[in-house]
């Protein structure tokens, strides 16, 4: 279900309504039958997916504490895969709401039939039960270490198949065939599941600071079960930690009028930034990248400043909209943006951009790999090792690969010149800080270059049309519609009062009422009338 359709519009009020008049425990339930229809909306059989990555964690944080578990703490999840089991192969009910809707069902994730599940569902499910109970008969020290083992192999093996199976096939047959073994692929015929990667990072995530101490596990197995599918946040991030939103969902929420007006704000902005602004500029980007002509220098340019802007209120937006959601139901989950585009460093950036995955990143595996705790080639090999997966995640597709490489190399080279130093011993004067921004800047868009072209080839011929200054100022493609170009001045001079305000999200509260209202009129203004613009999908769908 996306955010930006009309089927959202019915969705959010009704189960708004429906929250407003249940109890606390009634109202926890309703979430989580929301959140799966959230998601399940798209494709039911892909709910089998998320129940697996939940029910493994929930059942691995509480064996990592203790040896023993509840029935209900075993029969309930149990119950939940078997009921996915069964949508996975046999549920056509998805189908036939969107068959009603006029909406276009995806055809099989995998050639399945019901007879198979009925045979293999209970051999997965004895497996898993007698792997759980060898679990619990061993030693502390040894049931830990299995346990995260195994809860590690599982969500990686499902992510990596569902992901990247088919680029490492084809990678390998492309290698082999360049030293003349010929070879052909075999390929799985799936579809990459929506938010599968958000989902098993913050999964994950739970068990790992089991694992370290850092966190008990939660008793009951629907409330972890909000914690993975809570939908305001579950297709596009941001990714939580369980130490920050699960202790709102186990205790009572306040609503107050101030939180919610922020909620209904935020959700303004974001469809502001999604719809008049990202979808505007997704046009002319598009025409530039895929084109199968010469492009000139201006093209380049043009394309890859639009596509920053198009990448970032895309992303951002979903956030926002996100975060404004959750709102509404008196949860806060964590900010993921913090102006990147006034980044002055590499480093600074990553503290602005993405937050959630870099933080992510930064603890799950910068860390481990030993951080900086060692030489200055011992630290940016780490920095590299962290880059280099992290612009794996993003997806199965070398310049992904190759943006990633290109940021760490980045931040090594940053802590390299200052000596690892984490910042300037004294504060950048004015055009200090002006020059380092815009100097930053210029980095940052070749990145996106990287990041949006889709072969070898055309980040070649993109560069080389930068450097050689080929085919001039001429501009073939066409211009993104007024509203989104007024959409980003009123953006941009939105984000400067921000940063002038040291990135303070509430910083028009300081104005007078009058100037705030019209600055959410112009916003709603210029959403009116980007609605014109040809919807796309967001971008982070896809990873």
């Amino acid at each position: 279900m996306l955010f930006n359709s009309l089927t959202f519009a019915v969705f959010l009020p009704v189960v708004y309504a429906l929250y407003r008049v249940l109890p606390f425990r009634a109202q926890n339930y309703m979430l989580l039958a929301a959140s799966y229809l959230f998601y399940g909306w798209w494709d039911w059989r892909f709910l089998f997916l998320m129940i697996v990555s939940t029910c493994l964690d929930f059942w691995t944080g509480l064996i990592l504490e203790r040896a023993k578990m509840t029935r209900q703490q075993v029969w309930l999840p149990l119950t939940f895969l078997t009921v996915g089991a069964f949508l996975l192969v046999g549920c056509n009910f998805g189908t036939l709401v969107r068959t009603a809707v006029g909406m276009h069902a995806t055809g099989p994730i995998i050639s399945t039939a019901m007879p198979s599940v009925l045979l293999y569902l209970p051999l997965g499910l004895a497996l898993a039960a007698g792997a759980f109970a060898w679990l619990s008969r061993l030693p502390e020290d040894k049931r830990r270490k299995y346990s995260m083992i195994l809860s590690m192999c599982v969500n990686l093996a499902i992510l990596g198949t569902f992901k990247y199976f088919n680029f490492f096939v084809d990678s390998a047959v492309t290698a082999l065939n360049d030293i003349g073994i010929a070879a052909q692929p075999r390929h799985f015929d799936i579809v990459l599941p929506v938010g599968i990667s958000f989902y098993t990072f913050q999964s994950m995530s739970y068990a790992i600071d089991i694992y370290k101490r850092e966190l008990k596990p939660v008793e009951r197995f629907l409330d972890f079960g909000l914690f993975v599918a809570f939908f305001p946040q579950l297709v596009a991030g941001p990714i939580e930690r369980a130490r920050h939103l699960l202790p709102q969902i186990i205790q009572p929420r306040t609503l107050s009028f101030t939180e919610t007006t922020r909620g209904l704000f935020l959700i303004l902005l974001g469809l502001f930034k999604k719809i008049a602004i990202a979808d505007g500029a997704a046009m002319t980007v598009d025409q530039i990248f895929n084109s199968s002509g010469p492009v000139s220098w201006l093209e380049v340019v043009v394309g890859t400043i639009l596509f920053a802007v198009q990448i970032y209120t895309d992303f951002s937006g979903y956030s926002d909209i996100a975060r404004g959601t959750a709102k509404l139901f008196g949860v806060d989950i964590m900010v993921n943006f913090r102006l990147p585009y006034f980044a002055r460093s590499p480093r600074d950036f990553w503290n602005r951009w993405h937050i959630s995955l870099s933080t992510w990143l930064g603890d799950y595996l910068y860390k481990p790999l030993g951080g900086n705790r060692g030489s200055m080639a011992f630290t940016c090999r780490n920095l590299m090792l962290t880059m280099l997966l992290g612009g794996l995640w993003h997806g199965a597709a070398w310049n992904y690969i190759l943006w990633g490489a290109y940021h760490g190399t980045a931040l090594s080279a940053h802590r390299v010149l200052t000596g690892g130093k984490g910042r300037p011993a004294s504060p950048d004067g004015r055009i200090e800080a002006v020059l380092k921004t815009l100097g930053f800047g210029i980095v940052t868009l070749y990145g996106w270059l990287l990041f949006r072209a889709h072969s070898f080839d055309q980040i070649a011929t993109f560069t080389r049309t930068l450097l050689t200054g080929a085919g001039g100022l001429r501009l073939s493609a066409a211009l993104p519609p007024l509203s989104t170009l007024l959409g980003i001045v009123v953006l941009a001079t939105w984000e400067i009062g921000q940063y002038r305000a040291g990135g303070d999200g509430r910083f028009y509260q300081r104005y007078p009422a009058w100037t705030v209202g019209f600055a959410m009129a112009a916003m709603a203004f210029l959403l009116v009338m980007g609605s014109s613009n040809a919807p796309a999908q967001f971008i982070y769908f896809q990873f």
